[in-house]
């Protein structure tokens, strides 16, 4: 039988971990997923795929939305994003991304492109 790729057990520690000291910019954002507010599409919130932990992520879209920090921006790490991006695509997950600072200075056109990335009907 063959290892899942979704939520496997030895990330569960770190999946929780990160939920629990989630970033004020992905607090902010997840008041407007939870409870299928957007769309009625349902998210969830620090959500694996192979070793990959992604901030958010749609199953019905599969669609994988990321925030990202300062630290997102140095050569190395957006090596790592461009191939977590790839391993992700596929997987025919799509993966879109914004800084942390739109969240707070452009929250309703983020909201807006997540919409427009919807593929599947209401």
């Amino acid at each position: 039988m063959s290892k899942p790729i979704n939520n496997r057990n030895e990330l569960k520690k770190f999946r929780k971990q990160l939920r629990n000291n989630a970033t004020p910019a992905e607090n902010t954002l997840w008041q407007f997923l939870k409870n299928k507010q957007l769309e009625g599409r349902k998210f969830r919130r620090q959500f694996s795929v192979g070793n990959y932990i992604l901030d958010f992520y749609c199953t019905t879209e599969k669609l994988c939305i990321e925030l990202d920090g300062a630290g997102h921006y140095n050569d190395a790490q957006l090596e790592y994003d461009e191939e977590r991006t790839l391993f992700l695509n596929n997987l025919g997950i799509r993966v879109i991304r914004f800084e942390n600072k739109e969240v707070f200075e452009a929250l309703e056109s983020v909201l807006e492109c997540i919409k427009n990335a919807f593929e599947n009907g209401d």
